[in-house]
């Protein structure tokens, strides 16, 4: 079954992720991660390194029901990496609780810019326990 890939904006992200542990939130920056800040829980997939990693995405996400893509501006990196990953499951026919696929409005830096919570943390994968000021995702 073809999953379609949808958009969502960050306050709708927010209240879909906060205590949600059924949504997975996945970060295709390449280096710009390391040294910006990152959203709270989300797990670092490469876009470089992307392809060659889909196997291991698809084990980390089988038992969400919602994993959506990132990247600074999510225009090419962050599309482009949810609908291989869409397409991942479809032809692989991997088992996969997953029935939404979506990709951030605006990525990563409109997220920060529109106020909502970042993590500075070092953590791979980051476990939201980035300051006390963050609420829970």
């Amino acid at each position: 079954m073809a999953r379609s890939v949808s958009y969502v904006s960050a306050a709708k992200l927010l209240a879909m992720a906060r205590g949600n542990p059924r949504v997975a939130i996945i970060d295709v920056r390449d280096e710009e991660r390391s040294y910006q800040a990152h959203i709270g829980r989300s797990h670092h997939f490469s876009s470089r390194s992307f392809a060659a990693r889909l196997p291991e995405l698809a084990r980390a996400t089988g038992d969400k029901d919602t994993v959506v893509f990132h990247c600074a501006l999510s225009k090419v990196r962050g599309p482009s990496c949810a609908k291989m990953f869409s397409d991942y499951l479809s032809e692989t026919k991997e088992e996969s609780g997953t029935k939404n696929i979506m990709v951030l409005e605006r990525g990563f830096n409109g997220w920060e810019l529109s106020g909502q919570p970042v993590c500075r943390c070092t953590d791979a994968p980051c476990k939201g326990t980035c300051s006390p000021e963050e609420p829970e995702l």
